[in-house]
C-alpha cells in the first residue's frame, strides 16, 4: 500500500524514534522501549502522551484496514520529550546469528487444503518459505528448508531435522481453511507445553506480520507434531485462509508473498537478535 508523503506507517514512526509498537487497539496505540512509553490515541482528536504527560494533539490519523497512518511531523513533536533522546537512535548493524529450520507445510502427495480458486496449499507454502529463507540468508543467518521442491516429509522428520541442526528456531508454513468463507486473518501456534522462548518468537512473528494488512487471529496453542517433537523453539504460522476468496488471491499473488514473507523473515530477525 502506497501512502501519502504527509503520513507515516506507525511501525515507521516507532523505528524513527527508536521504540516499538508494544500495543494497539481500535482506540490507540503504545510504542514503547527500556525508559520510554508512547500514547498515541487514533481517534479524532486524539492527542498523545509521552511517560504519562500530555504533550498535544496527534493531528492526521488515517486506517486502512489493519494498516495505521499518522502525520509524518509527528516524529520530530515526540522526539524532544524522549527520556534520553534528543536525536533519532543510531542505526544497529549488529548481524543477528543463528540456526533457522523453514518448514513449508506438506507436499508430494500431501497437498493440504485446496483453495476456492483451486490451488494447492502446498505450493503457496513452499514458494512463501522460500522467499523467507532467501531473506534470511541475505541477512547472513544459516537457514535450511525442510524441503526445497514438491517431495512428501514426514511430520517427525520434519522436526528430527530441526534438532539435528540444534535449530534456534522451527517455523513451519501453513495455509488455513474452514467451512465459513467469510474467516480470514493469520493465526499463529505454539505448543501448549510451550517453551517461553517459543512464545517470545511467536510474538514477534505476530507483531511483524501486522504490518502485511492481515487480519491478527493472535497466538494459540495445539499440540501439532512438528510443534510438540522439536526440541527446541517451535512456532506454526497459519498464513491465511485458503477458503477465503479474497484472502486466497493476495496469498497467491507473488508480491503479496514478498510482503509476507518479508515480515516472517522480519519477525524471525527480531527473535534472533
Amino acid at each position: 500500500m502506497v501512502l501519502e508523503e504527509d503520513t507515516i506507517s506507525v511501525e515507521n514512526l516507532a523505528s524513527r524514534l527508536g521504540l516499538r509498537v508494544d500495543e494497539r487497539t481500535d482506540t490507540f496505540i503504545i510504542l514503547k522501549n527500556a525508559t520510554n512509553t508512547v500514547l498515541i490515541f487514533t481517534h479524532s482528536d486524539g492527542r498523545f502522551f509521552v511517560n504519562g504527560k500530555p504533550i498535544g494533539p496527534v493531528g492526521k490519523v488515517r486506517k486502512a484496514g489493519a494498516t495505521i497512518s499518522v502525520s509524518a511531523t509527528l516524529a520530530a513533536r515526540i522526539r524532544p520529550h524522549l527520556d534520553g533522546a534528543t536525536a533519532p537512535p543510531p542505526v544497529v548493524t549488529r548481524p543477528p546469528t543463528g540456526v533457522v529450520v523453514i518448514d513449508p507445510g506438506h507436499g508430494g502427495k500431501d497437498p493440504g487444503t485446496t483453495s476456492v480458486h483451486g490451488v494447492y496449499e502446498k505450493r503457496v507454502n513452499l514458494q512463501v518459505a522460500t522467499k523467507v529463507a532467501a531473506i534470511l540468508q541475505r541477512r547472513g543467518v544459516g537457514v535450511t528448508l525442510t524441503r526445497r521442491d514438491d517431495r512428501f516429509i514426514e511430520l517427525e522428520d520434519r522436526a528430527d531435522l530441526a534438532n539435528r541442526r540444534r535449530a534456534d528456531l522451527f517455523v513451519s508454513l501453513h495455509g488455513d481453511s474452514i467451512s465459513d468463507r467469510s474467516v480470514q486473518g493469520f493465526t499463529l501456534y505454539i505448543a501448549r507445553a510451550a517453551s517461553s522462548q517459543s512464545y517470545s518468537a511467536a510474538r514477534a512473528i505476530e507483531r511483524a506480520m501486522t504490518g502485511t494488512g492481515l487480519e491478527d487471529r493472535g497466538i494459540r496453542r495445539a499440540d501439532y507434531r512438528v510443534l510438540v517433537q522439536t526440541r527446541g523453539p517451535a512456532v506454526l504460522l497459519e498464513m491465511g485462509y485458503l477458503s477465503n476468496s479474497w484472502e486466497a488471491s493476495r496469498l497467491q499473488d507473488d508480491a503479496f508473498q514478498n510482503r509476507i514473507a518479508t515480515a516472517v523473515a522480519n519477525g524471525i530477525l527480531a527473535y534472533l537478535r
